[in-house]
């Protein structure tokens, strides 16, 4: 792969001369990857629109507030890493990713799971941990690929039934937020693993009542049976 790291300790803004790189794959900007960079950059600029055959952008632990309109022009990103940085917003042509599976937002500043994501039909692996998000939309059901999704840390007070659609889901980390209650088919996502050396579905730091955590800790079969005896009585 045709591959930049971008370093130098000297450096105060990102050398236009990398935008004219179109066959460019794989683009490294991020002052914590062994970049050395001094600067952290506060804006992607629009420029990046030109390296259509970028399939990898690394930009997290910058001072990022704003994600140009451009980035939608990328159809051959397949990961795309933005965390710790000061995202509020999303534009909604990053909904144009149809080939993106790795997206990291987390430690940002979104107070709600942007639509956009939810057009991201190839998308696996999702981590919006350590944000403000309080909503989830109900869209989220489109991400049918979903593997893992990462919402620990954020201000959730519930989740939509959508979310129990997303059978593919084999990690969901819910930690640290204020639920009180699960969606009545939360039972049905099977592919989640309570196993004892590694536990793929965390609660920790929530305050449920519905189910209470002692049902949660017994896995989706208990999630489940705690549901129907419920609708019984």
């Amino acid at each position: 792969k045709k591959k930049l790291k971008i370093s130098g300790r000297e450096l105060l803004s990102v050398p236009i001369q990398v935008f004219g790189l179109d066959q460019l794959q794989v683009l490294e900007m991020s002052p914590e990857r062994e970049s050395c960079l001094r600067y952290r950059m506060q804006l992607l600029p629009q420029e990046i629109g030109c390296l259509r055959n970028l399939t990898c952008l690394y930009v997290d632990s910058n001072n990022l507030k704003k994600i140009p309109a451009e980035i939608g022009t990328l159809s051959r990103l397949e990961r795309l890493t933005l965390s710790n940085n000061n995202l509020s917003s999303l534009p909604a042509e990053m909904g144009a990713l149809q080939r993106l599976h790795s997206l990291h937002l987390a430690n940002n500043s979104l107070t709600e799971l942007p639509a956009s994501l939810c057009q991201l039909g190839s998308l696996t692996f999702l981590d919006v941990s350590d944000n403000k998000i309080d909503t989830i939309p109900s869209s989220i059901r489109h991400l049918e690929k979903l593997e893992t999704l990462l919402l620990l840390f954020n201000s959730l007070e519930s989740l939509p039934e959508d979310v129990c659609l997303l059978r593919n889901l084999h990690t969901l980390w819910l930690g640290n937020n204020h639920l009180r209650s699960l969606p009545a088919a939360f039972g049905e996502l099977v592919n989640l693993d309570w196993g004892y050396n590694y536990c793929s579905c965390n609660f920790e730091g929530n305050p449920l009542e519905s189910p209470p955590p002692e049902v949660c800790n017994r896995g989706p079969e208990g999630i489940r049976d705690y549901f129907s005896s419920i609708w019984r009585d």
